[in-house]
């Protein structure tokens, strides 16, 4: 009963600090992240409001607390302390410059109420964690703020005039967006937004944009989510033909096909002694597939279909060619 009763306080505690993390929290979100049922959270938002919490709302449409309530800071777990390390080096990898200059502001107020033994695990941890930067520009140095903007842009519902220069393009394009949503793959960002001038949703790669300007101009239209929009677009890849690829590779470079082969649509392999079978399951079986097997050279082996097989010897031969001229 102890360890019970100790659970629902700590639950309850973590309630009230997610209540005050945004302006409503609806019940459901609070059974999905304590894994309890709907009449547990009724039951524990009343113990807060018995403890005098001032909360407002009711079942089914949310819950706020009263505006300006505050307890004193809530102090950190040494566990907790320390995910502020990893999120730092996180955010220097993946986040513009302008993010990063606000989460280190933060984080030094977030350790400005941290007990000392949690200050002191922090500056000893902090030198001893090396997040290396990509080879790349994940955003174009000209546009260093891309991500703040346009996440000011999408929290104030304000059109955004870009210059962009697509993969084909000779020289930049004008736009004007109406930002839906941002996400990160492949080691990129991307927006999902509305193009004024397609009339239709695009997505933009955040290291093409030259030229970015958040505009006075509100959004015209109401957007989709993005959670829809990826949703629509992992179907229209599933429906996608797709041809099944077996092909052999020689252990010494089946280790180097982890890091990516996920992005050709891997399917299963088969340990073979000095050599790994492995299948797959890839739309752009004409191009990408095979232009990516040449990294492995005389490593790997297409087993079928005769298709790609052909594929991969006509790319063999003209970079052959090219060689011999």
């Amino acid at each position: 009963m102890a360890v019970d009763t100790t659970k629902r306080f700590d639950r309850i505690v973590s309630i009230y600090i997610q209540l005050q993390s945004k302006r409503v929290v609806k019940a459901q979100e609070l059974a999905d992240r304590f894994g309890v049922s709907l009449r547990t959270i009724y039951r524990d938002i009343r113990s807060l409001e018995q403890a005098g919490v001032p909360i407002f709302g009711e079942a089914g449409a949310g819950y706020s607390i009263v505006e300006g309530y505050r307890l004193p800071p809530v102090l950190f777990t040494h566990e907790e302390a320390m995910s502020f390390v990893g999120a730092q080096k996180l955010m220097g990898k993946f986040m513009d410059r302008r993010l990063q200059e606000h989460y280190d502001t933060a984080l030094y107020k977030i350790k400005a109420v941290l007990r000392m033994t949690e200050k002191d695990s922090l500056s000893a941890i902090e030198s001893k964690i090396v997040m290396a930067k990509p080879g790349y520009d994940v955003f174009n140095n000209n546009v260093p703020h891309a991500l703040s903007n346009l996440i000011e842009s999408i929290a104030q519902r304000r059109q955004v005039f870009l210059s962009y220069k697509g993969v084909n393009d000779d020289k930049p394009k004008q736009r004007t967006i109406e930002p839906v949503g941002l996400f990160h793959e492949m080691n990129f960002w991307y927006v999902y937004a509305y193009c004024h001038a397609r009339k239709d949703y695009r997505q933009f790669r955040a290291d093409r944009i030259m030229q970015l300007q958040v505009l006075e101009k509100p959004f015209e239209r109401e957007h989709p989510s993005l959670g829809e929009f990826m949703e629509k677009r992992e179907r229209t890849r599933n429906d996608a033909p797709k041809k099944t690829v077996r092909i052999r590779v020689e252990n010494r470079f089946a280790a180097y096909m982890k890091w990516d082969r996920r992005f050709w649509g891997f399917v299963s392999e088969r340990d073979c002694g000095t050599y790994t079978d492995m299948v797959f399951e890839t739309q752009d079986f004409q191009e990408g597939f095979p232009r990516w097997l040449l990294m492995y050279g005389d490593g790997v082996q297409v087993l079928e279909p005769e298709t790609v097989r052909h594929r991969l010897g006509e790319l063999i031969d003209a970079v052959a060619a090219n060689f011999r001229n």
